[in-house]
Formats: C-alpha cells, structure tokens, sequence
C-alpha cells in the first residue's frame, strides 16, 4: 500500500493528543493520553499505537508525522538547558541585563527583572569591533577565544553563543570566532546571532541566540530519541515539526534553530481555526483554545493569523510587557492565560476566589481524575455541574470521580467562603470564563480589531465546555465549534506549509532606498528559501515568497510590518509603499500618522509550499447513522439558580443540516459543548457545529 496518511502529534501540559487522516476520504482517528512530563516521547509513541490499531494501519503507512512541542517553552522556564556562555564585543558583555534600560512597571517599588539564561561570570569580553557601515574597526583576537573556549569546556560549558555589535551588517568576526572556538573544541555548540536573527536591536538578538544554543542540545536529545521511537515502529515517511511562526520545517532545520519551536503547539491550533474558518466562509474569528493547562487566543484577520516578530518567554509576571527574556523570531500573535482544565482554584488572604495559574497538570492532574489530585480545578467544578459525563471522559476510556470533587471544592472553597457546593463549583466556572473573555477582549483591542464582530472559533479539550458564555460576554455574533475539537491543535499541523523565514537589516530613509540594492537583497533571501525547500522536496513551481518589511516614523522606537509590492521594486515603490504604510498605521491606530518622514528597518522574506487542506469527515458508517439525541442530563443553570435537565447530543451522529436548539449538550469523545442559553444551532456543510449567539443573562 503506498502510504497516504497523515498524523498530528501534540504534547500539551496535561494531554498528549494525536490525529490521523486519511487524506483521500477524511476519515481520521483520534488519540489523547495523559502527558508523560520525564519523557515526552513516551506519550507520543503511546498513542501513536494506540490510534494507528483503531484505524487498523500500521506506521509504515504513514507518509508524513508533523509535531509540536512545548519543550523549548519548559526548558526556559524551569531553566534546564545546557550550561552556556556568551562571547560578545569588548564593553557589551552586561547587554543582556541592562536590557532596555525601562521600568515595565513604574510604580512596583519590589519590581524584578527578568533573569538571564547566562549568569555575569559566564559573559565575556572579546576583543573585537565592527563598526555600524560593516567595517572592522578591532580585528578578532582569535588566540584569546580559542583559550577561552577550552577553558570554558574544562569547566563543563557545555554551549556557547556568540553575539558581536553589528554583525549583521558583517557576520565575518562571528564566523571567525566560531572557526576558532570550534578548532579548539570540536564538541562544543555555538550559536552566532547572525545566523540565528539577522537584524539590529543588541539586547533581542543577543537574548535570542543564547536562547537557541541552551536548549539545543536538550531538543537533540528529544528528537532523536522521538526519531528512534518512530523507526522501531516501522515509520518511514516525513517527520517534521511545527514552528513558531506557523510553518513547518524538517528535524535538521530544527536542530540548527530549536528556539524556532518555543509556540509551536499555541500556533498549530491558530492555523486550525483560520483553515477552518476559511472553508467555512468565515475569514474574520477569534481563535480560542482551551486546554488543561492553558488557554489561548488569536485573532485571525482576513484568513491569517496576525503575526509578530517578538514575543517574550518567562514573564515575572505573566501579563506585563517587558518582564520576560525577549525573543527576536516570527511568532503567530496570541496571548497565552494560565486558565485551563486543570487550573486550581483557591481562598486567597483577602477571602477571594481565585484561579489558576499554576495547574495540577497530568501529574497529579484534578482531583477527580483519582490520581492523587488533592486541590480543587476546573476540571473538577465542571464535573460537579454537570457539564461532564464522569462515565464518558475521553470516550469512556477515562473514568472521572464525583465524590473527589465533592470533596475538594467542599473542604477548601464552599466551607471557608460559607456558600453551597454548587455556588463555589459555578464561581470556580465563571471566574475562569471572565479571566478569559477578558484577556480575549484586549488582545483583540490591542490590535484594532472588535470583538463584538469577530465570531468565536472554540475547540481543545476544555473550550467547547467554557466557550458560549465567554463568545457571549465578548458580544460575539456567533460561535463555531469543529468536529474534532478536543484534538484541532492537531488538524493545524497537518494543515501547515513548509515555511523558512529571512530577515535582513538595512535601516534607510524611504526616499532614499537604492532599489537596486533592495531588488539584491529580497533575490538572495528567495534564493536560500528556493533552496531549502527544494532540499525538503518542494517543486519549484509550488513554492511561495511573501515580502514584507518593517516600517516606522523616523524617531519612533518599534515598528509595523507592511507588505512590499508584487515584482520587481522601482522607483514607484516608494510612493505605494508610503501609501500602504500609512493605512496599516490608521487601521492599528485609528488615526493618521504624524508629517514625519518614514524608513525602513528590517526586510523579509517567508517562502512556503503548498498549504495542504484538511477536512474531517465521520469515521463510519456505523457510528453516523441514527438519532443524535443520547438522552437527558441535568446541568446547572445559574439564571435558575438550579440544575435543568437538557438534551444531550452524539456529536459523532449529527450530520449536515441538522439544527436544534439550546440548552443542550453535546458530547464527543475528546470534548463536550455546553450550549446554556436558547440559542439556533446547527451542523454546517464542514460538520462544523454553528451557534446562533444570544447571550445569556447574568445569574
């Protein structure tokens, strides 16, 4: 048989959920297994098997296997990475904690700073300049590097990264250090920032490869490890893995860049809900995902994801800008809360409830999942108001436990705050959905855009269940929840291109632009694209390159990506260049940009392949025939102040056309949609779910 299926892999923080698809019918398996945190490549390769014996396939079968990971993320954060040091221009060794010399927050008189990955006494001075026009001022002192790398081996720096001023206008220093460390010490890693981020901004770019270098030997490790799995499997096809900025790229590309996957998981999720809003005739949505550890959102606008080109990992404090280690690298745009399934709820000093961030994860994971979970979640008050099946978590293969729940949330939120179980249970549901209707709403404002207009786009394990009311509190017109939905992280990598992404900087007055020059620089960066991507297997007449460059006022601090036009750039390039800016800068803004001359910073370039298209269908005959309606179950209505009973709906038997109307519930094996106002409903021509909003009133 030639292979012709396809397979989604995703570790999330509690589950590690998997899809396989055959691409020629829509037929698909799902798989999700408790996360294995000690090795992540264990859960994978368990429900890999798991699912591949449910479609009765065998690896050999697949042709390609596309994975996310949150291991770069953990690694940062709990600061697991190799030890590392860093090589930088003589003067500039305190760079990276000097940072942007600007408080994040002026008047938090205890404030801390985020903390660098290399400590002061592993930073050193080079004897080296390049000047800004790319000339070498102080040539390379390559005998003192290649001592201080052995030194520095000697003493178990296992990493190194070097970061010169300037050179991304001139690389030549970096790579000569590089050669020297590497003649001195074959086994040692290094990361040069010019190839890492080519662009201006020491701080970022420095923060950026130091990054790079500390988890790449870890990622090795796993990928190898995950790699060796998969051949004792018999698996033979592509393995790839999703990146940051929503493209994809082969274990070898990977291993040079490994910081490339620090949101890969959050992002494959966010090209889920633009592919499917997009078959759907919906461009315009907000993408939410809801796991069990966190949840995230994402604003897609006329089709795509927004993107940005920095982002920050191990905030101080998860929503203050500037608090976190920079990271200088294309990112699909989302905010990321610590709310999911399994967030703890708690009594704070002051007697408020709280919850999350810190979750139970899978180890021990919520108290109802009889694991030894000894605070009260989510996950748990969910169960309580009945807006889970205990007898049908994960399809029947995972048995929940009421009495636990009870128990927890009784002991340590009804009984200190002197109200029922059922009230603390709805309070622990509610104050989630606000934590997230609120962090939904400004990071749609933030970036222009109104969320009263944006339609919901919910899925992940958790979301379905918390989705209506938070589309409600935002003023969403309608919701759109997909078959599937407790495992679409998983569908976004199968939906995802092969995609490298070129920067270069060149700061230059719009007027000023040599064309010439620019035409150079845009041709050499398709060129590296071309070539890998025709490495990975891409035909030539398939590949794309999307052009932009980073603009701002002359005098401004940060700046706007803006596309460049189609062809070869001349003289007319300016003025439609100028054009183009200035409505990006109103529609962000909402108001016209100063009479200040304009520049440009940075030019990019993003060459794809083809976006391969997926559509789920349902599995068989058997289980898509038949009534939907499985019975009734009583579910809480705060409106009432008491349970209700409410239909409940095979999702699996629901077929185009169908329309119902809520409350209802509908169940399938990964998710649960609970519908708690008197909303139309129906099942669209995409086996999408479609939810007429009308928002509920407050209890």
């Amino acid at each position: 048989m030639n292979p012709r299926y396809r397979v989604g892999a995703d570790i999330g923080g509690t589950f590690t959920d998997l899809l396989v698809l055959d691409d020629a019918s829509g037929r698909f398996a799902i798989g999700k297994v408790l996360t294995t945190p000690e090795d992540p490549s264990q859960a994978v390769e368990e429900v890999l098997c798991e699912t591949l014996a449910e479609f009765q396939i065998s690896a050999s079968d697949v042709q390609h296997l596309i994975h996310g990971t949150t291991l770069v993320t953990n690694a940062m954060i709990e600061r697991k990475g190799a030890p590392t040091a860093l090589l930088t221009t003589a003067g500039f060794r305190d760079s990276i904690e000097i940072a942007r010399e600007t408080r994040y927050d002026l008047y938090d008189l205890m404030l801390e700073n985020p903390r660098p990955l290399v400590p002061r006494h592993l930073r050193f001075d080079t004897p080296q300049r390049t000047l800004a026009d790319g000339s070498e001022r102080t040539p390379l002192d390559t005998p003192f590097v290649k001592q201080l790398a052995r030194e520095l081996f000697e003493n178990g720096i296992e990493a190194l990264a070097i970061c010169f001023l300037h050179s991304f206008t001139n690389p030549a220093a970096e790579r000569a250090a590089r050669a020297a460390v590497k003649e001195a010490v074959p086994a040692m890693r290094v990361s040069l920032s010019s190839d890492v981020v080519c662009e201006i901004r020491e701080y970022e770019r420095a923060s950026t490869t130091i990054a790079n270098v500390y988890v790449q030997d870890l990622v090795e490790k796993y990928i190898r490890k995950l790699e060796s799995r998969l051949a004792a499997l018999n698996f033979a096809g592509n393995f790839y893995l999703m990146l940051s900025s929503g493209g994809i790229a082969t274990t070898e590309t990977t291993l040079r860049f490994p910081v490339r996957l620090l949101e890969s998981g959050p992002a494959a999720g966010a090209l889920a809900a633009a592919s499917y809003g997009k078959a759907a005739g919906i461009a315009d949505l907000i993408s939410f995902d809801m796991g069990g550890t966190t949840a995230k959102i994402c604003v897609i606008d006329e089709g795509k994801p927004l993107l940005a080109n920095e982002f920050e990992v191990d905030r101080v404090y998860r929503f203050k800008k500037g608090s976190g280690l920079p990271i200088r690298l294309p990112v699909i745009e989302l905010i990321e809360i610590g709310t999911g399934g399994g967030s703890i709820a708690r009594v704070d000093s002051l007697g408020l409830l709280k919850v999350g961030p810190d979750s139970s994860s899978a180890d021990p994971g919520p108290a109802c999942y009889g694991r030894g979970g000894k605070d009260p979640t989510v996950t748990d008050a969910n169960l309580l108001l009945g807006y889970l099946d205990p007898k049908f978590f994960l399809g029947g293969r995972m048995s929940l436990y009421p009495e636990k729940s009870r128990s927890v949330i009784s002991e340590k939120i009804a009984q200190p705050l002197g109200i029922s179980l059922e009230e603390a249970a709805w309070g622990i549901h509610q104050i989630a959905n606000e934590n997230m209707a609120n962090a939904a709403r400004v990071h749609a404002l933030e970036r222009g855009k109104d969320p009263r207009r944006f339609p919901m786009f919910a899925f992940g394990g958790a979301g379905p269940v918390h989705a209506y009311r938070i589309a409600a509190s935002l003023g969403s017109p309608h919701l759109v929840v997909p078959l599937g939905a407790g495992v679409m992280s998983t569908v976004g990598f199968l939906t995802a291109p092969l995609s490298f992404d070129f920067v270069r900087s060149w700061p230059v007055s719009l007027e000023l632009v040599d064309w010439d020059q620019a035409n150079r620089l845009i041709s050499q960066m398709e060129k590296e694209g071309t070539s890998l991507l025709a490495n990975s297997g891409v035909a030539t007449e398939e590949m794309v390159h999307h052009r932009h460059v980073d603009m701002r006022f002359i005098g401004q601090g940060h700046e706007i990506s803006v596309a460049l036009p189609k062809g070869t750039l001349g003289s007319n390039s300016t003025e439609e260049l100028s054009q183009e800016f200035q409505r990006v800068y109103a529609q962000i803004y909402e108001r016209a940009g100063p009479p200040v001359p304009i520049e440009i910073i940075n030019w990019r370039v993003v060459s794809s392949g083809p976006n391969p298209q997926v559509q789920l269908r349902t599995q068989n005959a058997a289980e898509s025939t038949g009534e939907p309606l499985k019975g009734n179950r009583e579910i809480w209505m705060p409106e009432r102040h008491n349970f209700q009973s409410v239909p409940i709906y095979d999702r699996y038997r629901m077929q185009p056309g169908f329309r119902f109307s809520g409350p209802a519930v509908i169940e399938e094996r990964e998710s649960t949609v609970i519908i708690s106002g008197t909303s139309d409903c129906h099942i669209d021509e995409q086996y999408n779910l479609r939810i007429q909003l009308e928002a509920p009133h407050a209890p």
